[in-house]
Parts: C-alpha cells; structure tokens; sequence
C-alpha cells in the first residue's frame, strides 16, 4: 500500500420533485365608470379612488422586487456558500516547518530503526529524559499542555486515533508547541488479538489522522497495553514505525494521588529514561497536579527533559538487545 493516501469526503446534495402550482384564478374587471365629458374634472370621490390604486400598484411592484431579490440571494448565495463553507472544514491545516533541531531529532529515529526495531531507553550517555503521554487526546489534555508551555518544556505525546475526532485542537497545540506525536493505533486494542490485517488497519488509520492535523508523518508507535507480536514487528518495519517502549511507569493512570505519581516518576528516572504518564483515557487531574513538581525535580538532578526524538539523537540505544514480549501497564 502506498504511504500517501486521500481523503474521500461527499455531499449528497438530496433533491426532491416541486409541489404542482395552483391554477390560476382571473379576477374580474373592476366596474368601468360612465365616460365623462374630456374638460371636465374629476370629482373628489374619483380622485381619491385613482389615488388609493395608484399606491396600491407602487406597493405591489415593490412586494414583487423585494420577493425576487430574497429568493435569488437566499437560492443561489446560501446554496453556494455552505458547500464553500464545509470544503474550508475539511482541509487541513498547513504543516508547521520544523526547526533544525527538531529537524536532526527527527532523523534520529530512522537511524535507530535501522538497527533495532524498539526502544525502552537511551544508552544514558547524556543526561536526557523523555516524558511521554498515551491515550489522548481528550479533556485533560490542554490542562498537560499548559503545565509544560509554562515550564518549557516538550514532550511525546502517544495518541489513539479516533480521538483526533473530537480533541485534535489539542493536538494541533502540542504540534505548534514542538511536542512529538507518536501513532497509539486508532482503537486502542490489544494488538496481539488481532490479525495482521487489522493491525495494519489501526496502526494506518491513526498515521493518516495525525498527519491530517499538520504534523509530520509519524514515525513512532506506542503499543495499547503493550500487546504485540511478531506481526506487529513486521508491520512496524513496513511502515517505518519505531516501537517506544518505557523504562519507568508512574501507572498514573490508576490514580494513585499526586505524591505517588511523583515519588514513581523521580525514583525511576535516569539518563536516557523514558517515562510513561497518561493525558487521555480517563480522569487525568492527578497527573496534571504532579507533572510540575515531576519537571522541577528532574530538573533539579540537572535532567534535561526532551522529547523521544531529541533523546535518540542524544542518547541512541544499544544495538543487539533482545525483542521483549508482550508488556502490561497501559
């Protein structure tokens, strides 16, 4: 399958026969008064009957303007503008040039692909640490952007395609603010159930939707509780999709409290960690409230938190690890 693809979108215009016109019905002719001689004037009575017909006409003239006018604008303006108006809907919006750095990060992760198809962590070589997000996006979303837009800093976000449906303004932020947007397929299932086939139909559906939105072509792939096989790996490699695994899981998602979320994140971390957290699938308010005191306190170990693609490029993993088996913690 070729790796460009379109989007198909109709209008059934609808249709419908007219109502049949009522007949016409001829009024009769007003009663013709008696010739009056040429010089002589009319009398009062006649005049203000001449006048009243007289307004009436000009009145009627102007019913029939007004009504032709109505009909044409609301007929051919409205009937032209609404298709106008949806076609301006569907196109996406222009993709954002990446910068440089963002530019050399990127080109990291075919470089890595090409010698190992996962990534747990970096080698730890520098002092990078990637936070990263599943299930999104959705209502707490924004509430995760504005903690790191205030702090400055970005992340990789993992997101499940049909949620991009309904929350891809949340979406498009991460992307205007150089965050990540990895592929979390389109149902978030259990890939290990399914068959190759519609594995290929989860992982494909959610690539077309992100790079809808303007990103780049996502090219990092977060597995739904961490079910995969050896299909998904012969899929991953046909699609040019590095599977990102993780080496610290705060298991957010369950809600443990704040203070949990936060004691897991900063025991964990490391050079070259990769940590998971949540914005989607649920309540994410604990997560929110933890994520500051998670960035400060890496920080305060003198960790640089960036996104996947920056750490790669940073800290490439080893080469020859063994394939994992399936995970669980999503």
């Amino acid at each position: 399958m070729s790796r460009r693809w379109n989007w198909d979108f109709e209008d059934d215009p609808g249709g419908g026969q007219g109502r049949p016109r009522p007949p016409r019905t001829t009024l009769p002719a007003p009663p013709v008064p008696a010739p009056s001689s040429a010089s002589a004037p009319p009398s009062p009575r006649e005049a203000q009957v001449r006048r009243r017909r007289l307004g009436a006409g000009i009145v009627l003239v102007a019913l029939v303007v007004l009504l032709a006018v109505v009909l044409s604008s609301s007929g051919g303006h409205a009937g032209a503008s609404q298709p106008r108006a949806r076609a301006r809907a569907l196109v996406p919006p222009p993709k954002l040039p990446e910068s440089d750095e963002a530019q050399a990060a990127r080109a990291a992760v075919p470089s890595v692909l090409a010698y190992t198809p996962f990534v747990r962590e970096g080698s730890g070589s520098s002092r990078d640490v990637a936070l990263t997000f599943d299930d999104g996006p959705g209502p707490y979303t924004p509430g995760v952007l504005d903690v790191l837009e205030r702090l400055h800093a970005r992340a990789t976000f993992f997101a499940i395609g049909r949620m991009l449906r309904y929350f891809g303004a949340s979406t498009e932020r991460e992307i205007r603010d150089g965050d990540v947007i990895g592929d979390h397929t389109e149902n978030h299932p259990m890939l290990a159930r399914l068959s190759a086939h519609d594995q290929r139909e989860e992982l494909f559906e959610a690539i077309a939707r992100i790079e809808f939105l303007g990103a780049p072509r996502a090219n990092l792939f977060r597995p739904p509780y961490g079910s995969f096989n050896a299909a998904t790996f012969r899929l991953l490699h046909a699609l040019g999709l590095l599977m990102v695994l993780w080496s610290v899981d705060t298991n957010d998602y369950t809600q443990p409290g704040v203070s949990v979320i936060v004691e897991r994140a900063l025991a964990g971390a490391h050079p070259g960690a990769i940590i998971l957290m949540h914005d989607g699938g649920g309540n994410r308010e604990q997560t929110i409230a933890a994520l500051p005191a998670i960035v400060r306190g890496l920080r305060a170990r003198h960790l640089n938190v960036v996104t996947v693609p920056q750490l790669l490029a940073d800290e490439p993993p080893r080469a020859g690890q063994p394939l994992p088996t399936s995970l669980a913690g999503d």
